[in-house]
């Protein structure tokens, strides 16, 4: 059965590669972006890999680092669509010249954590519990300093705000499955593949990196494979290729819970 199919940061590196090959396989993509330019050769890109027309290709522009932005995404998706099979939080920033958001935020902590946490919790009423929500973490995990998650204190470099930013959004994956449980929908935290060919780690570390489709194959496996079914809340690594245990702070039901509380502070203040 084909599905509808939402990509966040699917302009390039693994989002496209991804957003082609599901595509291809006749689902129904919705590609997000947060270029006009770069969205509009996506959407040709995706619909010339799927011998399709450009108009048939969805695309929704939002820049994440802003949590109005966000809303505004949700209200766009929401629009157009009473039903998401799968929502793939794939939009990330690591190496920046501007680290703090118009919110006060670390860039890395709003993209990477807090705009793909608000967006599944906004996007939730139209997932079913069969749904899926994939999540990108990375082999980069650190323990969360709280203030840096808040604004309060910036991080220095951005390998460090990138890591903890990971490991957030690895913990917030597994708390919220553990709170939705079988009411569903899966969701599931995904280490696409370290030093992959995207421009991401191409901008940060100075290399070409691996084979995109690497990372492109295992998000359409955890959007439609039956091996992921009872997979919510567990954590794919990649480079393993296996289930593994994350960071140990992601585990930490005390420590995740303060993570969870903090984003949810930060996003309903009142």
């Amino acid at each position: 059965m084909h599905k509808t199919i939402l990509i966040t940061g699917a302009t390039d590196g693994i989002g496209l590669a991804t957003a082609k090959t599901l595509t291809k396989l006749g689902h129904r993509v919705l590609l997000h972006g947060r270029s006009a330019t770069k969205l509009a050769q996506a959407q040709k890109a995706v619909a010339q890999a799927a011998n399709k027309s450009d108009s048939a290709i969805e695309v929704f522009l939002a820049d994440l680092s802003t949590m109005d932005a966000v809303r505004a995404l949700v209200t766009a998706v929401l629009a157009k669509h009473i039903h998401l099979d799968v929502l793939i939080n794939n939009a990330g920033i690591f190496k920046t010249t501007q680290p703090i958001t118009p919110d006060g935020f670390d860039v890395r902590f709003a993209v990477n954590t807090l705009a793909p946490y608000l967006l599944t919790q906004q996007l939730l009423p139209i997932i079913p519990r069969q749904g899926r929500v994939i999540n990108l973490s990375s082999a980069a995990q650190a323990p969360v300093n709280l203030e840096a998650l808040v604004g309060t204190v910036k991080i220095a470099d951005d390998f460090t705000a990138y890591a903890q930013s990971k490991l957030a959004i690895t913990a917030w994956s597994r708390q919220l499955a553990t709170t939705l449980a079988s009411a569903g929908p899966i969701i599931i935290a995904v280490n696409p593949g370290s030093m992959l060919g995207s421009k991401m780690v191409q901008e940060g570390f100075g290399v070409q990196g691996g084979d995109l489709n690497i990372g492109a194959d295992i998000l359409c496996r955890a959007a439609l494979a039956d091996e992921f079914l009872d997979a919510t809340g567990k954590y794919f690594d990649n480079d393993a290729k296996c289930f593994a245990p994350p960071h140990p702070d992601a585990l930490d039901s005390q420590k995740s819970n303060a993570i969870v509380e903090t984003i949810e502070h930060l996003l309903n203040p009142s």
